[in-house]
């Protein structure tokens, strides 16, 4: 066993695991954060995105103990003081999902997709940097018209640290 501790959604956590447990392991199955799903274990899907010290990661790639003294934010932790994050926001706005498995992947993906590129972004942009997140219900056009709106309303707003 190795001792794991970190900082996710702003709260400080340790565990004794085994060092061979996956971040998205570790999230869903010891802290019960259930909201980064595991979509194809194979790394491709994006379903189980993450912040890791605030740049988005596939939380499948990652060993648990790789994160020891780092920050991790997840969908969870988006939201501040019961409100939606912008983002989330947009994605309830423009029905930007169907079934919602991808859904929380895909809003970790747009917020660091902003968070490197600015709310400024064209359809051709968001298109291209989601090709690491895969969705099997929906043609990505309300995806797309979410990310757009949300990236416009995370510029309207002053910045807010997750989880806070």
């Amino acid at each position: 066993m190795s001792t794991v501790s970190l900082t996710v959604n702003g709260k400080a956590v340790t565990a004794d695991i085994d060092p061979r447990t996956l971040l998205v392991q570790y999230l869903r199955e010891t802290l019960r954060l259930t909201g980064t799903h595991v979509g194809c274990d194979t790394s491709q899907c994006g379903a189980c995105v993450v912040h890791l010290d605030g740049e988005a990661v596939k939380a499948c790639t990652v060993l648990a103990v790789q994160c020891d003294g780092r920050s991790v934010t997840t969908i969870e932790g988006l939201a501040s003081g019961g409100e939606l994050h912008p983002m989330q926001a947009a994605f309830r706005e423009h029905h930007g999902l169907q079934c919602g498995y991808c859904t929380p992947g895909m809003i970790m993906t747009a917020v660091d997709l902003v968070r490197r590129k600015g709310s400024a972004l064209d359809e051709q942009t968001i298109r291209h940097e989601l090709e690491g997140n895969i969705c099997r219900c929906t043609g990505y056009h309300n995806i797309v018209k979410a990310i757009a709106s949300g990236a416009e309303n995370m510029a309207a707003e002053p910045q807010k640290v997750a989880a806070e």
